[in-house]
């Protein structure tokens, strides 16, 4: 520990200064406009690899943008650790409502983060938190820690869904032959209360599309006469949802479970504040579905949410118009059994027998991912807890995140292989919004804690293949 702690010191400003210069690249991967910067920030990790030594690096073209792949072969004996993160970044917009520009990096003080944090867009999700990895081995390699071998492959599509990474994992299963893969892309409760994440909700996202007429015609001469798309949209939207806030899609909870008593309990036992939750996102009550409290809504149970909707006339002043379009984004997480392309099919049905006569709907959908639970009884697991007690004094809590990391479930399916899900963001991180930003104790203490997890790791590996 005290070794570590004086790397980090004797490199602080080294290490920020190489995070600041990834961060200021703007890999946008939503945005074809950001391909070359995408590319520049697989360019970035490429050479950063090399400078703290890793091994056969490489960028790797897909379809879409690159993977960067690099690693370091200790021993054909020693376990395999398989270290993913992606340096794609979501969109910046809205970019009025940044108090700095999203790719210019600062540092200041806020009330969750008194020693600083770092504003920028891909700060916490997934820059930083992916970047500690790389510090960490840095470290590991310098003062002669490494005892498991290390692969790591940084993708550039996690925001758009990872569309060609599964393609990418069966053609390089033996590159990527693993015994665990390692992920920062989550978060813990609070700074001095740790917590691994042990279950992700799954995803189904789509776009629907209400055409009405076959051009805008003028509300006053057509108004009344002619169905209004926005308006048709609006009341099909509303009716997703019944007053309990229960999804109204036939077949949608047929593989949802309920939650058990002991579920319930462990959830009850999770440090929360109501209060402080409402405070820190500016509402004054929570809401969501009848009969669960908030950290039963944002983990255990599946939702619905209409994530951008438009059409019709949205500019300065008024024109009178019916528009022809109306258009939405919608987005389900789904909970683990429910599958998202069934979700996916249920909703398109659900939606076009809904939709009134005198317009048509066009559903496409976008990506998906399934949810995922983990056991907490497993080496890596142990290995996680482990390295969270050394390094907080304290005993991390399991928890189920709200997020879906759909890769997740994929890797275990083509890659056979268990992750381990050591997040060090917080929820008042601001990932996917404006000032997003990701706090100096969490950035430094998760390069100290990743290494702790390799050498609990390789122990227990040891004790197993002994016992």
């Amino acid at each position: 520990m005290k070794e570590i702690k004086q790397f980090i010191e004797n490199n602080n400003d080294r290490i920020l200064n190489e995070l600041f210069d990834l961060l200021k690249i703007k890999s946008v991967s939503a945005d074809s406009n950001y391909k070359n910067d995408v590319k520049e920030a697989a360019v970035f990790l490429k050479n950063n690899f090399k400078e703290i030594g890793c091994d056969n690096i490489e960028i790797i073209e897909t379809a879409g943008h690159p993977i960067v792949y690099a690693e370091k072969i200790v021993s054909k004996t020693a376990p395999t650790v398989l270290v993913y993160g992606h340096y794609d970044v979501q969109p910046a917009d809205p970019i009025e409502l940044w108090d700095n520009p999203p790719f210019d990096p600062i540092i200041k003080k806020t009330k969750n983060h008194p020693n600083g944090a770092i504003y920028a867009r891909g700060a916490c999700d997934d820059k930083g938190q992916m970047f500690m990895h790389l510090k960490a081995f840095e470290y590991m390699k310098k003062f002669d820690k490494l005892k498991c071998n290390i692969k790591f492959m940084i993708e550039g599509e996690e925001e758009v869904g990872s569309v060609n990474l599964e393609k990418f994992l069966i053609e390089n299963k033996n590159k990527l032959a693993n015994d665990v893969i390692l992920i920062s892309d989550t978060g813990m409760i609070a700074n001095d209360i740790p917590s691994i994440t042990t279950g992700l909700r799954g995803l189904s996202y789509v776009e629907v599309e209400v055409t009405g007429p076959d051009r805008d015609l003028h509300s006053g001469l057509y108004g009344g006469a002619v169905a209004n798309p926005i308006n048709i949209l609006s009341k099909m939207i509303s009716s997703l949802q019944d007053e309990n806030n229960k999804i109204t899609i036939p077949g949608f909870y047929d593989k949802v479970s309920e939650m058990t008593k002991e579920e319930r309990i462990e959830v009850s036992k999770i440090p929360f504040s109501k209060d402080n939750y409402q405070s820190e996102i500016g509402i004054e009550s929570t809401y969501g579905e009848k009969g669960y409290v908030t950290n039963e809504r944002n983990s255990y149970r599946p939702t619905l949410d209409v994530n951008g909707i438009w059409g019709g006339y949205t500019g300065e002043g008024a024109k009178t118009v019916i528009p022809s379009k109306a258009f939405a984004k919608i987005s389900m997480r789904l909970v683990p059994n429910q599958k998202s392309e069934k979700i996916t099919a249920l909703f398109s049905d659900h939606f076009n027998k809904i939709a009134p006569k005198g317009v048509k709907v066009k559903v496409t959908p976008h990506h998906g991912g399934e949810g995922y639970v983990t056991k907490t009884d497993s080496n890596e697991y142990l290995a996680a807890e482990n390295a969270y007690f050394e390094s907080f004094g304290c005993k991390p809590i399991a928890q189920r995140s709200g997020g879906s990391i759909p890769i997740v479930p994929l890797f275990e399916k083509v890659l056979d292989s268990k992750s381990v899900l050591m997040g060090f963001g917080l929820d008042s991180d601001a990932i996917h919004s404006p000032n997003e930003h990701f706090g100096l104790f969490n950035f430094f203490k998760g390069i100290e804690t990743i290494p702790l997890f390799y050498k609990h790791y390789y122990d227990l590996w040891e004790k197993n293949k002994s016992d």
